[in-house]
């Protein structure tokens, strides 16, 4: 009789961890799961919903991660290098798994919007659906989720403007919007948490007022847009930056002296309409600084002769080139010094100096004939000298 007993409460503990098994995920993401399974296909060479198989636990499905009966975190296709990704679209049914705190998706070709449903993912943190075809606006409701913390939508066809609620989100640490079709101006980004802001190769256009970002940003990429306005008072304030990039806009006004004792280890500020003096107030450690194609003026500073990569070419810089740079140069400390198309009189360099082979400079088209003769980048041209009428009219 005892042993009847055990066999039956044997057989009644495995019937109801049969049913805990079966029971472990809530319908609605259970439901969910199928929408978002049936809205999406491999790319041929892709296995990764080879294992979503909805006669077994959804919880070891590949890519879905859960937590007591709720999926918090969805990963999307085969992470590995060089995996065909994913097509077909985002279905709405993804904003019914209400516990999620993670949604990302690796590179494919996913098109169409994405859902409004995601407005619902109160609890999500990190947004991450770049290198697909995602089209149309960024969803005003994403400024909902008050918890998220890293949007990335790079590299897809987004178009519209970044909406003012995405900027107010406290929380938010990254935002990634670069190469999309963005347009408009942008937000006021009123966390004090950002770190990384990159929304180059867009078309966004308009001023940026001088409290528009936070001081806590490390990471700026504006570059390849239609920004325009003076920076000097907003750069001011970005003194954790560690890499900054500009190019390829229309900024205007003077670079503030500041940035050059920031912790960066690259600046770039080529193409814009930057112009007056460029006065840095210490050595500067930043190892690449690219100014080129503005409009700065007055003598280089020596304080520049400590950066490895250097390009100060096509603007109005006059004088003659400090003696530390080429000191600098001779030893190969500075890599690239390219000078060429400015106004420049005069330089301290034997005509039979040899210039180190892993060393690059350029002086050409300036006011005076280059002293040695070194190989320069085809775009500078080929006259070895600025006409003197040119450097006379810059003296008046």
């Amino acid at each position: 009789m005892a042993t009847c007993k055990n066999l039956c409460a044997l057989l009644l503990l495995l019937f109801f961890s049969f049913l805990h098994v079966k029971a472990i995920l809530d319908p609605a993401d259970f439901l969910a799961l199928q929408s978002i399974r049936k809205a999406l296909q491999d790319m041929p060479g892709s296995h990764f919903f080879s294992s979503w198989d909805f006669t077994a636990d959804p919880c070891n499905f590949a890519g879905v991660y859960c937590d007591s009966d709720r999926v918090i975190s969805l990963n999307l296709g085969d992470p590995r290098a060089g995996s065909p990704g994913l097509t077909g679209r985002l279905d709405p049914a993804l904003g019914k798994l209400s516990a999620l705190a993670e949604f990302t998706v690796v590179p494919g070709r996913i098109y169409g919007p994405l859902p409004e449903s995601l407005s619902d993912l109160k609890n999500l943190r990190f947004l991450g659906v770049n290198r697909n075809f995602i089209s149309g606006e960024i969803p005003t409701q994403l400024g909902e989720l008050r918890s998220l913390r890293t949007i990335d939508l790079s590299y897809n066809q987004l178009t519209g403007r970044i909406p003012p609620t995405v900027g107010s989100l406290p929380e938010l640490t990254n935002l990634i919007l670069c190469h999309n079709r963005l347009s408009g101006s942008l937000p006021r980004f009123e966390s004090h948490t950002l770190t990384r802001l990159d929304l180059k190769h867009n078309s966004l256009s308009g001023s940026l007022p001088p409290n528009s970002l936070p001081p806590s940003l490390q990471y700026l990429s504006l570059a390849w847009n239609q920004l325009t306005g003076p920076m000097d008072r907003l750069l001011g304030r970005l003194d954790q930056l560690n890499y900054l990039d500009l190019s390829l806009n229309q900024f205007t006004g003077p670079i503030p002296d500041r940035i050059f004792s920031f912790p960066l280890t690259n600046l770039q500020l080529e193409r814009n309409q930057f112009s007056g003096p460029v006065q840095p107030v210490e050595q500067v450690s930043i190892p690449t600084v690219d100014l080129s194609y503005n409009r700065l003026s007055g003598q280089i500073s020596p304080m520049l002769a400590s950066v490895q990569y250097l390009y100060l070419n096509n603007n109005r810089f006059s004088g003659r080139v400090p003696a530390s740079f080429v000191e600098r140069l001779l030893d190969a400390s500075i890599q690239i010094l390219y000078l060429q198309h400015n106004y420049l009189t005069g330089i301290e360099i034997s005509p039979t100096a040899v210039i180190p082979e892993r060393s690059s400079l350029c002086l050409q088209y300036n006011c005076m004939v280059p002293p040695v003769e070194t190989p320069c980048p085809l775009r500078a041209g080929k006259q070895k000298t600025r006409p003197t009428a040119q450097c006379n009219q810059l003296k008046t």
